[in-house]
Order: C-alpha cells, then structure tokens, then sequence
C-alpha cells in the first residue's frame, strides 16, 4: 500500500477499534511492515493536531486511540446532554458513583468502608441505572463482586474513556450537567422512591457538598492505608529483625 492509501485505512481501524490499537496490530491488520505503517500514522496524528479538527489521535496505553480534544469537551457534553433526560440520584448514590469512578474495579465492602455505611442499595441503584457494571471478582476470601463504572456513565459524562476522567473538583461540574439544573438530584433517602423538591441553587450546593464529602473520604482513605503500610514496615525496631534475644542464662552467665 502506499503512503496515501495507508494513512486513511489506519484512520478507519483506529475509529473502529473499541480499545487502542498498537502498532503491531495496525501492520497486521495492513499486512505492512511497522516502518512505513509508523511513519503513515505519524502524519495522520500530525494532521489531526491542526485547530481546524475536533478530535485527535493519541498514543496511550500502548497503542493509539481517537479523542474528542480538550477545548470541545463542553460543546459534547451539553450535545450528549441534550440527547438524555437529566439522571436522578441521591446524594448517597452520587457519592458511592464518585467513589467508584475513582477507585474501580472495587467491592462493595472496600466501598462501604470508604463511604463508612452499608452502601449495596445504593449500589443496586447505581446497576438498575447502568452508570456501573461487574467487574469480574476479586481473588481474596469470599470473592467479593468487583464494581465498574459502564459505557452509560461515559455517555452521561461527556467522556471518551476513563483516560479523561478529571479530578474530583472538575467532576463536581460534570455531575451538576449530568444531573440537570432542576430534576436531577433526589432524596438522600437510600429508596429514593420520592425526589426532593430543590431549588437550582439548593441543588448545585448539594452536588458540591457531596463531592466535597467523596475527596475526604478518599484522602482518609488513602492516608489510613498508608499508614498501615508504615506501620507494617516498622513494626519491629532497625537491627532486631535477623537476632534472636538473648536467653535468661546467657543473661545470668554475663553477670557472672
């Protein structure tokens, strides 16, 4: 294949492929050496940067993969936005969301002590809504369901990937679009059968609030592990771990 034919086919398999393609899949896929399929792709990443595109090809994870690009991420989102109804959740789903979204795949028990409450209705919630799926299960004791937040939770976000998940300041603006303006945040009740009747500004402090609680509790989290790590590491003082103690007659025969 030539230089021109090449460039255009690997646009169509990067567009294509669901996760990103590496190099070696791409020659593969063209029945190409790497050289001249690297060389085609790094002008086709170079003819994406221009301002006139909206998206770009990035290298990440070991391959490469399209992206909407940075500067147009709120034009999407009001688009994605405005092709769903606003999401109702409580604030304890939202919080549970966030600390899935942040620390997947992960249990619910992990969940629950992060959040410090029984959290499986609300988890339960979170799968009738599809913003999560199962992840599989965890090999520890009991082998408890990992938790993943889904493909749904990427539409109502506004993301490509998880690779554009923001930090949880930034998040705290995706959930008040998500949410809506008026509807979208309903009861703190765990049922969540009847929503609350909040005001816009009502709402958004609520969102924040919750988002706010979600980075303490992960900090506390993250602190707490490490301090058990540090305490695992130094639990017995620098130069006793390779000696045994001395026995009480050696004790006695020193004194002697």
């Amino acid at each position: 294949m030539t230089e021109f034919d090449l460039k255009p086919a690997l646009e169509a398999i990067i567009y294509a492929a669901d996760d990103p393609a590496t190099l070696e899949q791409l020659a593969a896929a063209l029945g190409e050496d790497k050289l001249p399929v690297k060389a085609a792709l790094d002008e086709l990443i170079a003819s994406y940067s221009s301002e006139e595109r909206g998206i770009e090809i990035r290298a990440v994870a070991g391959g490469y993969k399209m992206y909407t690009k940075p500067q147009h991420h709120d034009v999407v989102r009001r688009f994605i936005k405005s092709l769903r109804p606003p999401l109702r959740l409580s604030m304890p789903a939202l919080e549970t969301l966030a600390v899935i979204a942040y620390k997947q795949p992960v249990t619910a028990p992990e969940i629950s002590e992060i959040r410090g409450v029984n959290t499986s209705g609300v988890i339960s919630t979170l799968l009738d809504k599809k913003l999560i799926a199962t992840a599989g299960r965890k090999e520890v004791i009991g082998r408890p369901i990992l938790y993943k937040t889904s493909k749904e939770f990427l539409m109502r976000f506004g993301l490509s990937d998880l690779d554009e998940l923001p930090s949880l300041k930034e998040f705290e603006a995706l959930a008040r679009e998500a949410l809506g303006t008026e509807e979208g945040m309903a009861s703190t009740d765990i049922s969540e059968e009847q929503p609350a009747e909040l005001h816009p500004e009502s709402q958004a402090a609520s969102v924040s609030e919750a988002i706010h609680h979600v980075a303490e509790e992960l900090a506390n989290a993250e602190a707490q592990r490490e301090h058990q790590a540090l305490a695992t590491s130094e639990g017995m003082p620098s130069g006793q771990l390779d000696e045994d103690p001395p026995s009480p007659s050696a004790k006695s025969t020193s004194a002697d």
